[in-house]
């Protein structure tokens, strides 16, 4: 009989109606592929080198004040700028640009340089939701933006070049690819159903309990069914909001506990400051469209240990994502982690 646990599957994305392959019997085969080189962690509560410290010099002569919680300046080195103009290029009909303005911005999380989101006070981690809900408030209510996206690289691994807690924003004039995918299938199913894709899921999955990796009275942390990533994650909101800023206080502070706790699982997972990416997935500006379900995406790379990586390499790019461990082993082995950070 059929063995999801055992035998090679493909299984579907409701938000971007694509496929992942299975292959759970690849957990077998040893491992002679890259090995990581961590970089060796630096633990200065303060570093007069860093550009996000407070009272530091970043680029251009600008200077940090001496911030107490959270700190949000523009980008030095914007993706996105305001003031680009206006344009399409088409040298042939197969080939099309457009111009794509925005503004940029990043979010120091704390002044102590040594933290990460899981080595915070939940209470700091509080003011951080404030501010994420103030900043996608304003910037998406200002005009010409159609999306903001708020997102947090983690560590060295995934790009992130300075280790002080802090993420970034990117709103920009145009719908991001992936918010395209996302915004037609729940609208789709917002349309023949009367209800929100992920709060159905996010149903199942709670009556379930094989993916969920913890819960509180607002929000959810589950590895999805169709998850890529090894300890990719998904955080829902219990109650049908669209965005941040539809958040009740209680419910700002559901957030920065459910973040803590899933945050500490991934630390003690290898016992690292664990890297990730990570993100928000909420309405876009324009009218508001109650289609969407407010969730955070959660994208970590390390598969077997502290130095092991998957790749997405070959048949990944030429086909169809895949992964070896299912979804249900990998919540498994987050659930049963300790919620007391491995530092403490």
């Amino acid at each position: 009989m059929f063995d999801l646990t055992e035998h090679p599957h493909r299984r579907y994305n409701p938000l971007t109606r694509e496929w992942v392959l299975v292959s759970p019997h690849r957990t077998k085969r040893p491992w002679q592929g890259q090995v990581e080189k961590l970089p060796p962690e630096t633990r200065l509560q303060y570093d007069p080198k860093c550009y996000l410290c407070p009272g530091n010099e970043r680029a251009g002569g600008h200077h940090n004040p001496a911030y107490a919680q959270t700190f949000v300046f523009e980008n030095d080195f914007a993706a996105l700028l305001p003031a680009t103009t206006a344009g399409e290029a088409q040298p042939h009909d197969l080939l099309k640009a457009e111009a794509v303005s925005g503004i940029c911005r990043v979010i120091c999380f704390s002044p102590r340089h040594d933290l990460t989101v899981a080595e915070m006070e939940t209470a700091d981690l509080r003011a951080v939701v404030d501010t994420w809900a103030e900043q996608y408030q304003e910037l998406n209510a200002t005009p010409g933006i159609a999306y903001v996206e708020i997102f947090e690289n983690r560590g060295a691994m995934m790009g992130c070049s300075n280790p002080h807690p802090h993420c970034q924003i990117w709103a920009s004039s145009l719908l991001p690819n992936e918010i395209e995918k996302e915004q037609a299938a729940q609208e789709d199913y917002f349309r023949a159903h009367g209800r929100t894709l992920l709060g159905d899921y996010l149903e199942h999955e709670l009556k379930s309990g094989e993916r969920l990796v913890c819960a509180n009275g607002h929000f959810a942390a589950l590895v999805p069914w169709w998850a890529v990533w090894p300890f990719e994650t998904m955080v829902i909101s219990r109650r049908h909001v669209t965005g941040l800023d539809d958040l009740t206080a209680d419910e700002r502070d559901g957030l920065a506990d459910i973040l803590k706790r899933l945050t500490t699982r991934y630390d003690n997972l290898f016992e690292i400051s664990f890297p990730y990416s990570g993100g928000f997935h909420q309405r876009p500006s324009g009218p508001r469209n109650e289609a969407w379900h407010l969730h955070m995406h959660f994208y970590p790379p390390l598969l077997r240990s502290a130095t092991v990586r998957k790749f997405l390499v070959g048949y990944e790019m030429l086909a169809m994502p895949q992964r070896d461990i299912t979804p249900e082993w990998a919540a498994a082995r987050l659930r049963e982690l300790s919620e007391r950070h491995f530092r403490a």
